[in-house]
């Protein structure tokens, strides 16, 4: 049988592939044995991957397993894949329409292509392939993983944002996710993806524009991060802007940006600088807008603070079902920075802030959609908060697969209105008339 052939085993995948893996690595450790580790600093990368290959070359050519070209060309392919890349993954690396690759042990690779989770042919030779590759992209960002540092959260260098988890935390073998972010959507992407309405995105550009405090919720992988980076093309470029992520994502156009990331603690348990240090720390930055990728801890309580005291048009996202669920995540994080307020001043701070909440939806199907932009104030009795629904989403059914729906204005107008119109901004009077609206041509 050829080596590439595929032949189902009983767990379900098939065992030529992992062998061909399996084949790959004796390779690949050959290879490395025969190199000369004291050349290789002074030697070019373009000039390393030709020798590199000449070796690969040779040693598919020895092998006593029967190739036909094709499969000795792959073979040598993925070696250098394994010396200078990500191994088995190098290929979805690749792959501009991957947009997560989630790696549930030698066996199982899945990817995220348009809204649906795929899987795909990739298998390791085994977990100790596996967790060879999570070792090589931890030493790319500067971290470890092993034994007693068994989890990584990082960056690498293109952005991309991954997550691995080893044994003894995880009881079933290796596990890597890979969030990618190669493809920046700006917004008229969302407008071809339909994920909102011109008419809504015309209301979110004013009111960044006119520096309204926005706060982007939804859940995991509806899009916040993207929404996020598309909303801040709209600052405008004479503003300095200070950007706080636990692992940069944000690529923010401006000239003048200012980019912190937070550091964990070294296996001493020293040297963390959290979100919360650089918020703090920002502050005496001078800038005009601060921009939290994610707000999920102590760090809630000194963003409110920058909103409130004339940082206006600031910008982050949220974990969070709905609008609503957004602002209570936000009092239950005030509380836990341990300062002792009675739940209706916290309530007050919060609504005195937050202006607007824009909530975002992965739909059956993997379509991403805004579902409400929201208009955020105080209660009148500072016992609760004014939630005002400007735009909505409405699901009215599935067809294929896909959730289908229209946006719809509801009639109310925006209180931000005035400011909007201060800032030199006008909108069309009919915008915010009770109606269903169209989508972009």
């Amino acid at each position: 049988m050829p080596l590439s052939a595929t032949a189902p085993a009983t767990n379900g995948h098939s065992s030529v592939p992992q062998r061909f893996q399996q084949l790959k690595m004796q390779m690949h450790r050959q290879l490395v044995e025969m190199l000369d580790i004291s050349r290789l600093d002074n030697i070019k990368l373009e000039r390393l991957r030709r020798e590199v290959r000449v070796l690969a070359k040779r040693l598919a050519e020895q092998s006593p397993e029967k190739m036909n070209d094709g499969e000795r060309e792959r073979l040598v392919d993925e070696i250098l894949a394994e010396t200078f890349g990500l191994g088995p993954l190098d290929q979805l690396m690749h792959d501009p329409t991957v947009s997560d690759v989630l790696v549930n042990g030698p066996n199982q690779v899945w990817i995220e292509r348009g809204g649906r989770l795929v899987e795909t042919p990739v298998v390791f030779a085994d977990n100790h392939h596996l967790i060879e590759v999570i070792q090589r992209i931890s030493a790319q960002v500067g971290r470890r993983v092993d034994e007693s540092s068994p989890l990584v959260d990082a960056r690498l260098p293109d952005g991309s944002r991954i997550n691995a988890i080893i044994p003894p935390l995880a009881l079933d073998g290796p596990v890597l996710s890979i969030r990618r972010f190669g493809v920046r959507l700006g917004a008229e992407d969302l407008l071809a993806n339909c994920t909102v309405a011109p008419d809504m995105l015309t209301y979110l550009r004013a009111a960044v524009e006119a520096r309204i405090n926005t706060v982007v919720c939804g859940g995991a992988g509806a899009g916040k991060t993207t929404l996020l980076n598309a909303l801040s093309r709209f600052i405008p470029d004479d503003e300095r802007l200070v950007t706080i992520e636990d692992s940069a994502e944000l690529k923010l156009q401006q000239k003048h940006v200012v980019r912190l990331e937070t550091r964990p603690a070294n296996p001493e348990g020293a040297g963390e600088y959290t979100q919360r240090d650089l918020v703090r720390n920002s502050l005496r930055m001078r800038p005009d807008r601060i921009i939290i990728g994610e707000c999920r801890g102590l760090e809630a309580l000194d963003m409110l603070q920058a909103m409130n005291t004339g940082h206006d048009g600031s910008l982050t996202t949220i974990h969070a079902n709905d609008a609503r669920d957004a602002l209570s995540r936000l009092e239950m994080m005030v509380t836990m920075a341990g300062f002792s307020m009675p739940l209706t001043v916290v309530r007050g701070y919060i609504g005195s802030a937050v202006q607007m909440v824009v909530h975002l939806a992965r739909l059956k199907g993997g379509a991403r959609k805004i579902t409400r932009i929201c208009e955020i104030g105080r209660g009148r009795t500072g016992r609760a908060y004014r939630v005002r629904d400007l735009f909505v989403f409405k699901q009215t059914g599935v067809r294929d697969g896909q959730a289908i729906g229209s946006f719809y204005a509801t009639g109310k107008v925006p209180r931000a209105l005035e400011r909007i119109h201060l800032a030199g901004i006008d909108l069309p009077p009919d915008m915010f008339t009770a109606r269903e609206l169209p989508l972009a041509a």
